[in-house]
């Protein structure tokens, strides 16, 4: 009994209470740190979005940080790191490398944002939140017991896994880029429209067109895909083959995959010369290479870079517009790529000799709004039942459709030269939404070859 009495009166060690300054800090931090520096993308959970593990780390990491530092010190990081993290978010969203992202930015002005009701509400969205995020910093947030910064991390990494889970069955979806070990393969390659000899005995054509994608286990898309070229009078004039593709990361790099034979971006291609593609060696033989693009030159360099692979003229919006071409609008406003082929055509009928054109196509780049000149206001007439459960899907098969009733118009005109002609997608459709993304393989572009019947 003693002993027991003994014990009973033993100073009892417990765990200091925690201050109740330590929880409104906590409380203040994790509204800015981790509610609000994600609330934006979590948003897109519920249709679809690219991974941000990263990102919601690196958030909480630099908000405990930065929590003792002063008010200016946390505004600049937080502005810093939804910067980083909106480009990041947009680069996955379009497998575009952060780097290729981060240079077009300067090219902005170009884009007609206004034009996608998508885009203006994200950045009132985003704007919002950093306002609010900029009054709320002014709370205190500098807690300094480490049971606070425990349970601090243990949010930031509760939601990036919760990130994880929202998006495991997309994976493949986002954020393509080729390893160094990659496989190559390009239409060109699989198609064998480049003679053994790499000498070409009549003209070549590659379209390469704007997000055009691999529909998977859609019956009516498939069947919509390369409709128009299977016509009597094409099928009288060209055999026919298809097949698909892999590729990677943005429409660029798709250029440098079928262009030049490789995977790889168009940095390097600025100011240094690659003899090895296909334009370059082509233009050696004395073969004329002209290249066709319905946007503006300077987007991506492609004024400075295209000579460089070997293109001896290039035809960009503001030459096609002057050449007839009507203009269309979208988020990136250029020539209507329907009025395009008649002036390809009058190039390809200049001259006897074989000639190489190349045309990359715009106006079906995401998203495709309903007015802008693009004529898909009607696109039910396309498929009724696309416009019924895929209504974006349903206006990017309005412009290709469009545009292959024009290709179709000009390669079956009697006055019409012996052409080689190779159509071919960029990279899959990068719609915000898996619903309408899942409709298209994440790794693969078809192509359609035609070639010309002796």
């Amino acid at each position: 009994m003693a002993e027991a009495a003994a014990i009973a009166t033993l100073p009892v060690k417990r765990w200091p209470s925690v201050k109740p300054t330590e929880w409104r800090a906590l409380k203040n931090w994790l509204i800015v740190w981790v509610v609000l520096a994600n609330a934006g993308f979590s948003l897109m959970y519920l249709v679809g979005a690219p991974p941000r593990f990263f990102e919601i780390v690196i958030f909480g990491v630099v908000g405990l940080v930065v929590r003792n530092r002063s008010y200016a010190i946390q505004l600049t990081a937080f502005l810093a790191l939804m910067l980083f993290s909106t480009l990041s978010f947009i680069a996955g969203l379009f497998n575009l490398a952060l780097t290729s992202l981060a240079q077009s930015m300067l090219f902005l002005i170009e884009l007609d944002v206004g034009q996608s009701i998508e885009y203006v509400i994200g950045c009132v969205i985003m704007l919002g939140l950093v306002a609010l995020a900029a009054v709320l910093m002014r709370r205190p947030t500098a807690f300094e017991d480490q049971r606070m910064t425990l349970l601090a991390a243990l949010a930031t990494v509760s939601l990036a896994l919760v990130d994880l889970y929202m998006g495991y069955g997309m994976r493949g979806h986002y954020n393509r880029v080729a390893s160094a070990d990659a496989p190559f393969e390009s239409a060109i390659a699989n198609s064998g429209i480049i003679p053994a000899s790499g000498a070409i005995e009549r003209n070549l054509l590659i379209i390469m067109v704007e997000s055009l994608g691999e529909p998977v286990d859609n019956e009516e898309m498939s069947d919509l895909l390369f409709a128009q070229y299977m016509s009597p009078a094409v099928q009288g004039r060209f055999e026919t083959s298809s097949g698909t593709t892999t590729y990677y990361s943005s429409t660029t790099s798709g250029e440098i995959r079928e262009l030049c034979g490789r995977w790889g971006e168009y940095h390097d291609l600025r100011e240094t010369a690659d003899v090895g593609c296909l334009p370059a060696k082509l233009a050696a033989q004395g073969v004329s290479t002209s290249a066709y693009h319905s946007f503006e030159s300077r987007f991506f360099d492609r004024d400075r870079w295209y000579p460089n692979i070997g293109f001896e003229q290039a035809h960009f919006r503001d030459a096609l517009v002057d050449g007839g071409a009507e203009r269309c609008g979208g988020v990136f406003p250029g020539a209507c790529d329907r009025d395009v082929p008649a002036q390809i055509a009058a190039r390809l009928k200049s001259q006897d000799e074989p000639q190489f054109v190349y045309w990359l196509t715009v106006n079906s780049h995401l998203p495709v709004p309903l007015q802008s000149n693009l004529r898909v206001e009607n696109c039910e007439l396309v498929s009724d039942k696309l416009a019924k459960d895929f209504p974006m899907i349903c206006r990017q098969f309005a412009i290709w459709e469009s545009v292959d009733k024009a290709i179709v118009d000009e390669i079956t005109a009697p006055d019409f030269p012996p052409t080689d002609i190779l159509i071919v997608g960029d990279h899959m459709p990068p719609y915000f939404d898996r619903h309408n993304r899942m409709q298209f393989a994440p790794d693969r572009v078809p192509w359609l070859l035609l070639r010309w019947r002796d």
